[in-house]
């Protein structure tokens, strides 16, 4: 028996994930989590065989998540699931650990799929985020070079989340306070995504994200 963990924060999702486990005989629910930490408190308590584990977690950042995951727990095999498009973060999740990345607009087997091939220690990657994923490491499928990877695809984890934050329009002290960072440390980084992306201010950072669909 497969025994898995939820991490969600809406409970109408958390619902109908249980509603697709309990149609497969060899996947049973090991509990359920609707923010970061407690996500990571019941990793940590054991009897569980894959964690699928929302991007956006209340508290904590399912990609943060998923790095600590792997730090203290790196046998157990952590599925991400996301609202957002594949390209946003699919290859950031393999390259922290993943087991796989799903979209919530999955089909029944195919999440019961990525389960079954993360609890045996393989890797259920999509045609979509293969393609990505040939893009990110410079070739595509098909054996032909791939498009140069997108500047922002430079960043860091945390520089991600700053980025996306800034072009939100949130200011320093905003993003301070929501990453609890201080607030000079928000200011380096964003100096740094200026840099990696080649724009010189906010407002040109802004009109980036919206050209590459991340905002």
């Amino acid at each position: 028996m497969i025994r898995v963990l939820i991490c969600d924060d809406h409970q109408i999702v958390r619902q109908g994930i249980k509603m697709i486990l309990a149609d497969a005989a060899d996947i049973a629910l090991a509990g359920e989590a609707a923010n970061g930490p407690d996500a990571l408190a019941h990793a940590r308590a054991g009897a569980i065989d894959v964690v699928l584990l929302d991007i956006a977690m209340p508290q904590r950042d399912g990609l943060d998540i998923l790095r600590q995951l792997k730090a203290e727990l790196p046998r157990l095999p952590v599925l991400m699931l996301s609202t957002y498009p594949d390209r946003q973060y699919a290859v950031r999740s393999l390259k922290l650990g993943a087991a796989g990345y799903l979209n919530k607009s999955a089909d029944a087997e195919q999440l019961t799929e990525a389960i079954r091939r993360a609890a045996s220690g393989k890797l259920f990657i999509t045609p979509g985020v293969a393609e990505l994923l040939a893009g990110a490491l410079g070739a595509s499928t098909d054996g032909a070079a791939a498009p140069e990877a997108p500047l922002h695809e430079r960043l860091s984890h945390r520089e991600y989340q700053v980025f996306r934050l800034l072009a939100a329009g949130r200011s320093v002290s905003e993003i301070a306070d929501q990453l609890a960072l201080a607030a000079n440390t928000v200011s380096t980084y964003r100096a740094r995504i200026l840099d990696k992306t080649g724009v010189r201010n906010d407002v040109e950072l802004a009109l980036y994200a919206v050209r590459q669909e991340i905002v």
